[in-house]
């Protein structure tokens, strides 16, 4: 543990940071990127898949989303 002391007396403790582990297999499947940014992708790439279904759903209806809009 670590103890500090502010100029007032207070004590604060800190516990004992962790050793990191990274498991090799995980990261030669998918890299050290973040969940934040696997989910940042995950989000553009349905969003892209949305606007590619309402340009296919356009030129065939003339309308978007099979008429539903």
């Amino acid at each position: 543990m670590t103890v500090t002391t502010n100029d007032r007396g207070q004590q604060n403790l800190f516990a004992r940071e962790p050793r990191m582990y990274v498991d090799q297999t995980y990261v030669q499947r998918y890299g050290y990127e973040t969940h934040a940014e696997r989910a940042e992708k995950l989000n553009g790439r349905t969003a892209m898949v949305g606007f590619v279904f309402a340009l296919i759903s356009y030129s065939i209806t003339g309308n978007l989303y099979f008429g539903l809009a």
